[in-house]
């Protein structure tokens, strides 16, 4: 699906900094952090523009955070696996520990974890760091 088909599908007015934030995520097999965004993009997007972007594709589930040992959130497109009205990612992220690339393993799913009474889930993140194929 291409970017401009992505945010009409979301009901999202078309801009240009939307469609070349949305392309780099289509063309990026990995997340991102906001600094690599920035980066990539260029001087012409504006650092809080940027921000705002990446707020409204979260919320509308284009894209999702994905928590790793950094501290700062990464972004990664959402895959078939995501439904905009049901935006959960019960799956696993991996993070290499020689290239730094974390990834979204949609097709691992996260066991079932019983939870004691009084306490109620909302998300659940799994990491797990090793070595990529790329760097093996």
């Amino acid at each position: 699906m291409t970017a401009t088909q992505t945010l009409k599908e979301h009901n999202l007015r078309h801009t240009n900094n939307r469609e070349e934030l949305l392309d780099l995520f289509i063309q990026t097999d990995h997340a991102l952090a906001h600094g690599t965004i920035e980066e990539r993009l260029g001087p012409d997007h504006d650092r809080v523009t940027i921000y705002r972007t990446l707020r409204t594709f979260v919320d509308k589930g284009i894209v999702h955070k994905v928590l790793d040992d950094t501290g700062d959130p990464k972004y990664a497109l959402c895959r078939h696996t995501c439904a905009k009205d049901d935006h959960h990612h019960d799956h696993v992220h991996f993070k290499c520990q020689q290239c730094g690339q974390t990834t979204c393993l949609d097709h691992v799913q996260i066991p079932a974890i019983s939870l004691p009474t009084g306490y109620s889930r909302v998300e659940t993140n799994l990491l797990i760091q090793g070595t990529c194929p790329e760097c093996v």
